[in-house]
């Protein structure tokens, strides 16, 4: 299965719990692109002591995952991006929902 995440947020536990899911998916033999665009492309900013954010997205980017994040939202942020939010475009979003399979926004 081709899986599909929109991430739009930063709310830690809420994160965590959609990169687990990512993760899991990948051990399934899924593949797994992940958007992130508004407030989740501050994604790798997330620091909480209960839910390790970091170390859920390191997962999802070893295990052959890949994230993506809009370019104009990192802008507003005066934000260059990172490993865990590569600028991307309106087409790689456009991309990201046109090939999954299932699609799911948090």
């Amino acid at each position: 299965m081709k899986l599909g995440i929109i991430l739009s947020q930063t709310e830690p536990e809420t994160v965590f719990n959609a990169l687990r899911l990512a993760n899991f998916s990948l051990k399934q033999g899924d593949s797994v692109r992940i958007f992130l665009m508004g407030k989740g492309v501050e994604i790798d900013k997330i620091d909480d002591p209960k839910f390790d954010v970091r170390e859920q997205a390191k997962g999802v980017l070893d295990a052959g995952g890949q994230f993506l994040a809009c370019g104009t939202c990192l802008k507003i942020r005066e934000s260059l991006g990172s490993e865990i939010c590569p600028l991307s475009t309106l087409k790689d979003m456009y991309e990201v929902v046109r090939d999954s399979d299932k699609l799911l926004t948090f």
